[in-house]
């Protein structure tokens, strides 16, 4: 006969579970938990989420330098990598109330050009602490009041001139004499031009940002205005001699007249329609089906042609010397902002515009 074993012998296993004890491992279960520490031992380190890998933030120190003598003005600190130069100027502004952000230049280099308003902070970064030249861009205005305040003065000295106020004229000479009809039609064109500015500033032109300076608006006023004064006075005097061709003279100068100031504005549509949902350039202006955008395929900047031509028609239709002095200093002036405009455009654009003058065909 077999004899019984005790329960309580090692040759028979116990459930511990019975007695309340912890529950025990199986082999498969060793082994699935040994394969799993190996694995975990062969990757690596599990690494962090990206939440904890992106929690610390860092910060930049940008520090303010006059440009002239190179002192420090003030340190601007706690900028976050995703600010601008517009939010340090306005945090510089905070520390020093009398530098509003449009009147501040700041610039990455002593010599260097001064840094846009949209440009990161983060991208001008080589460490934690960024230097930065201040220089004083003096009392500054908008460019559509620079604008409308250039545009709207001539238009009104010429009126006051066309009227032949009393302080100006003899009164006497003035009922005397008989008013050619070119002062009419000159003063109808010259009112037409400046409306046509003043309509294009409100609601053509999408001006950069950033200002100007006071004394910039100051001289292009006094130029504007004081050429303006001295014009309307020859035309609108008593004593004016009209062209010496007569009629036909006037007739072409004008419609030619008219044709520069059409083109011009069509120009300055199709340049205000060629910018994205941010304002940049996103191709080099090409002409439309409108006759008058043609010139695009000649020239790069067409509408400084058109404006050369409206002052050239005006003088050959007034024909007086002051007249010829503005067209002349206009072309000039013109012929050097197309010139600058041109290279921009050969940089960005340079297949498109590689075999276009600037302003005059073939001359510039």
């Amino acid at each position: 006969m077999l004899k019984r074993q005790n329960p309580s012998s090692p040759g028979l296993s116990r459930d511990p579970a019975a007695d309340g004890g912890a529950p025990s491992m199986s082999h498969n279960d060793s082994r699935s938990l040994l394969n799993l520490s190996q694995l975990v031992l062969s990757a690596g380190q599990i690494k962090p989420s990206p939440a904890l890998k992106h929690s610390k933030i860092t910060y930049f120190e940008v520090e303010i330098v006059d440009v002239q003598s190179k002192k420090q003005i003030c340190i601007v600190d706690k900028v976050p990598p995703a600010s601008t130069v517009l939010d340090v100027k306005h945090k510089f502004q905070k520390a020093c109330p009398q530098w509003y952000p449009s009147r501040v230049g700041l610039q990455l280099e002593h010599n260097g050009p001064f840094l846009k308003d949209s440009v990161s902070i983060q991208s001008l970064a080589v460490s934690s602490i960024i230097t930065l030249y201040f220089t004083d861009l003096g009392q500054q205005v908008g460019w559509t009041t620079f604008f409308l305040t250039e545009y709207t003065g001539p238009l009104l000295i010429y009126l006051l001139f066309y009227i032949r106020l009393s302080t100006i004229y003899d009164q006497v000479e003035s009922r005397k004499n008989f008013r050619h009809p070119v002062v009419h039609l000159a003063c109808f064109c010259h009112c037409l031009h400046y409306i046509r500015h003043l309509l294009e500033t409100l609601f053509v032109h999408k001006f950069s940002e950033g200002h100007t300076p006071l004394k910039n608006m100051i001289k292009g006023c006094a130029f504007y205005w004081g050429f303006t004064s001295w014009i309307a006075y020859y035309i609108n005097h008593p004593r004016y001699t009209p062209p010496s061709f007569g009629h036909k003279q006037v007739s072409y100068a004008a419609l030619a007249f008219l044709m520069c100031e059409a083109g011009n504005h069509f120009i300055n549509v199709v340049l205000a329609h060629q910018t994205n949902s941010e304002g940049n350039k996103t191709c080099f202006p090409s002409p439309t089906y409108n006759p008058f955008t043609w010139l695009f395929l000649l020239v790069s900047c067409p509408n400084y042609t058109y404006e050369a031509g409206s002052w050239i028609s005006f003088t050959v239709m007034t024909q007086t010397l002051p007249v010829g002095i503005f067209a002349f200093l206009m072309v000039i002036q013109m012929s050097l902002w197309a010139q600058k405009k041109h290279k921009l455009y050969l940089k960005k654009f340079y297949p498109e515009v590689r075999r276009k003058a600037a302003m005059i065909p073939i001359i510039f």
